[in-house]
């Protein structure tokens, strides 16, 4: 008995087709999605912090000191009332300064008085008091005139400038910088507590490098315009330098209250020749405002 097989009859050929799958998304969908899920762009914020305006450092006035040595000084000893009239003075140069009268004008306005003798005083005759090789050199000191130190001046303002801020702004940052020091300064102190006193005494960077000991304690008002040599030429005066036990011996005496340790000091880092101011004053000029000049 045989078998048969019954075959069924094929599907329509539709159906051998793959499943076909519908998109879940629509256009609408697709919008909605391309709003919410956009990376956010870049904010640039117009709200930035402004930078701090520059120092004012324009020029407004000019003035000169002219050096010179004074040979006779280490043979007799005796300075007089006006070292402008030593006899055989050899002259070094002259020194054209630029003053920030707009930063600092109390500042500079005093200075340019002494140069000018309108203070009752006058840096002319005076002695370069101190020199720190490759830092800077210190002048117009006060005290006694047959020393070669500035007499004290009488008709000058009260520097307000000294407590200010904005006065420390300018750095000394390279050689010539002329600034009025407050760290430095070396007057004697019963002069300084005199209601009268006025600090004139100034220093000048001799380069060639930065002095940031400095910054922020002295008032930068001034630059060299002219005679950068001449300040080289002073800076390379030999100095009186104390060897490291007598710096270690003064030290400890100073610990132990010894006034005269100060007093000892007072000589150290003084010029072995006589530098002094021979003459002084302004320099007019036909512009009273010139060009801004670096710090």
């Amino acid at each position: 008995m045989g078998c048969s097989a019954t075959l069924l009859p094929s599907p329509p050929p539709h159906l051998h087709r793959p499943p076909t799958f519908k998109p879940l998304l629509n256009r609408r969908s697709l919008l909605f999605l391309s709003t919410t899920l956009s990376f956010p762009a870049t904010t640039i914020s117009t709200s930035s912090a402004t930078p701090p305006p520059q120092p004012d450092t324009t020029i407004t006035e000019r003035v000169y000191l002219d050096f010179s040595i004074c040979p006779n000084y280490f043979t007799n000893r005796t300075l007089g009332d006006d070292l402008s009239n030593c006899s055989d003075s050899e002259p070094i140069g002259r020194l054209v300064l630029g003053l920030y009268g707009n930063l600092v004008p109390i500042t500079v306005s005093n200075f340019k008085s002494m140069c000018t003798g309108t203070s009752g005083s006058t840096y002319k005759g005076t002695l370069v008091q101190k020199i720190f090789p490759g830092q800077f050199f210190m002048a117009g000191r006060q005290g006694r005139r047959d020393k070669g130190e500035v007499k004290p001046p009488l008709e000058l303002i009260r520097n307000t400038e000294t407590v200010e801020s904005k006065a420390f702004v300018l750095e000394h940052n390279r050689g010539g910088i002329v600034s009025l020091p407050l760290s430095e300064n070396d007057d004697d102190d019963d002069l300084k507590l005199n209601p009268k006193y006025h600090n004139v005494e100034f220093l000048i960077t001799t380069g060639p490098g930065p002095a940031p000991q400095l910054d922020s304690k002295n008032i930068v008002f001034g630059t060299v315009l002219e005679g950068m040599d001449i300040v080289t030429s002073i800076a390379a005066i030999p100095t009186y330098k104390p060897s490291e036990n007598i710096r270690q011996y003064n030290g400890f005496a100073e610990l132990l209250g010894d006034g005269r340790a100060k007093t000892a000091r007072a000589i150290w880092n003084k010029p072995q020749k006589t530098v002094y101011i021979s003459d002084c004053g302004e320099l007019k000029v036909a512009k009273p405002t010139l060009s801004p000049s670096l710090p």
